[in-house]
């Protein structure tokens, strides 16, 4: 698909010109700022900056840790305390990055239900989608070895029951999970390798993220109508747009600027709220934790995990089919990772040829409920594996597959959607009124 028609950089001096030829960054970092942007995009859409603060935050404050971390099983505990107790500042770059990781899964869970609610993963965004979920997929295995390092109780049986799921699959099951451990048990070997990944693999995500960024200013933003920008004139794709900057930078700044007065509250006042106290307690491969629980941000995924048990007849059905290869606990794995390729192949199974949520009535109600399983999934993950939990947890993980594999394919079939504004400039001119006759912008934000 072509480009939304905008003007260029042309470099006007010698100087520009000369590194125009050889190396045309400016080119790039303008075209970045100035890219046409919808102009009716609301605050749905500020989870982007949020995230990008988020990783840059977490790969610094990272690489200032790993200067007085040590990865061994008999100092790592100590190091983190030194860090905590004796380095200029340590405590606060621990919590920063300990609780960065919470604001980046919750920017990033934020940013994926946006882009399921108003069909940002529909043509011709697919492969923006893809690298989303793939950017996601390794936020989780990252902050899952992060998790390991600091060798508290926590971590430790974390690490053991996480990559004992490893183990349940067949026939390689027990050798991967040996290659991944470094050994028959979680232990130094599995330290150094969660170390090394943990330290590597921000930076991948960034490429990712470049990748990203680089495929929607492809396609475009999509926008809350679902309604393509006009690509047939400059003109016209001026009537729908307005540039990146300064418009949606500084919404986008303003945005920040309240989420990062409430994170640096939590991190100054209440750093260890979402933590375990458990991690705290030097890692014990002799006492087993009373609940093992993993961090918040897994629970939805965790309690998914632990919903499909011996007497659960999907189970049994799959058992019987396959001559008991997948028992409980591989199918549980499975539905794990299943969970999110759902997600990923959601422009697929999406059948409607309507895009954003808005104009969809039955489509919101659905959706307003796998809002709300999630977040019942997340409360169940932090509960024990106990009635009546176990089928809550059961039902609810049933919603989530039922949503994706059935229900999005129904509604493109059988619901009749609300009618839509023909452009971008019409829905805007709905909610803030027409520019005046000299051209000006109305007094409104273009921010809904």
């Amino acid at each position: 698909m072509a480009g939304i028609p905008h003007d260029h950089y042309e470099p006007k001096s010698g100087a520009e010109k000369w590194l125009h030829k050889r190396l045309p960054i400016v080119s790039l970092a303008y075209d970045t700022l100035m890219i046409p942007t919808p102009k009716n995009l609301n605050w749905m859409w500020i989870w982007g900056i949020v995230l990008t603060f988020c990783l840059a935050m977490q790969i610094i404050t990272g690489i200032i840790l790993v200067m007085h971390y040590t990865p061994h099983v008999d100092l790592a505990f100590a190091s983190v305390e030194h860090i905590m107790r004796n380095v200029n500042g340590g405590h606060m770059l621990r919590y920063l990055h300990q609780n960065g990781a919470s604001l980046f899964f919750v920017a990033v869970y934020a940013h994926i239900f946006r882009g399921l609610y108003y069909g940002s993963y529909k043509a011709p965004r697919e492969i923006t989608w893809i690298i989303g979920i793939l950017i996601f997929v390794l936020m989780m295995g990252t902050a899952f070895m992060g998790y390991v390092l600091p060798w508290g109780q926590m971590s430790f049986w974390g690490a053991t029951v996480i990559t004992g799921l490893f183990g349940a699959i067949p026939f390689i099951g027990e050798p991967l999970q040996t290659w991944l451990l470094g050994g028959p048990a979680v232990d130094n070997a599995t330290l150094n390798r969660f170390f090394s990944l943990h330290y590597l693999l921000p930076f991948v995500i960034a490429a990712l993220v470049a990748v990203h960024i680089w495929a929607f200013h492809t396609t475009g933003n999509n926008n809350p109508t679902g309604v393509e920008v006009r690509r047939t004139s400059k003109e016209e794709a001026e009537k729908d747009t307005l540039p990146f900057w300064p418009y949606f930078v500084m919404k986008d700044l303003f945005a920040l600027a309240l989420i990062m007065v409430v994170f640096f509250a939590i991190v100054g006042f209440m750093p260890n709220y979402l933590g375990h106290p458990d991690n705290y307690i030097e890692a014990n491969p002799l006492a087993t934790p009373a609940h093992i629980v993993p961090e918040w941000y897994f629970l939805p995924f965790y309690a998914i995990l632990r919903a499909f048990t011996d007497d659960v007849w999907v189970v049994m059905f799959a058992s019987w089919i396959t001559g008991g290869i997948i028992d409980a606990k591989f199918f549980g794995v499975l539905a794990m990772f299943g969970a999110i390729a759902v997600m990923a192949l959601a422009p697929w199974l999406d059948t409607s040829s309507v895009r954003s949520g808005k104009f969809r009535p039955m489509f919101k109600w659905w959706f307003g409920l796998l809002v709300i399983d999630f977040v019942a999934l997340m409360w169940l993950g932090a509960m024990p594996a106990e009635e009546p939990y176990a089928t809550f947890s059961l039902i609810a993980s049933a919603y989530w597959f039922a949503y994706f594999l059935i229900i999005l394919p129904l509604l493109g079939v059988i619901e009749k959607p609300l009618p839509q504004p023909a452009t971008i400039e019409d829905d805007f001119n709905a909610h803030y009124g027409k520019a005046d006759a000299s051209g000006s912008a109305p007094a409104a934000s273009p921010a809904e």
